[in-house]
């Protein structure tokens, strides 16, 4: 079982990650800072018009509900 916060942000990216690759992209955490996380989305996610909804809809929500602590996820380029 995960026990830092980076490890369990990581378990959740994790988890999506599938559904990213099946669309050509992928996702990487790049840090985490008072409870907001920064990834990067890779691939073709990084200049897919949905990027944001997924962004938030996906990859926020799940880390909002699955990690203590986490108050927002943020895009970094």
């Amino acid at each position: 079982m995960a026990t830092t916060m980076e490890e369990q942000v990581q378990e959740v990216l994790d988890k999506l990650r599938p559904f990213l690759l099946r669309d050509g992209g992928d996702v990487e955490l790049v840090g985490i800072e008072d409870g907001v996380v920064k990834v990067r989305l890779m691939g073709a996610c990084g200049s897919c018009p949905s990027s944001t909804i997924t962004l938030k809809a996906g990859i926020e929500r799940a880390l909002l509900e699955e990690v203590p602590g986490v108050k927002e996820l943020e895009q970094v380029f």
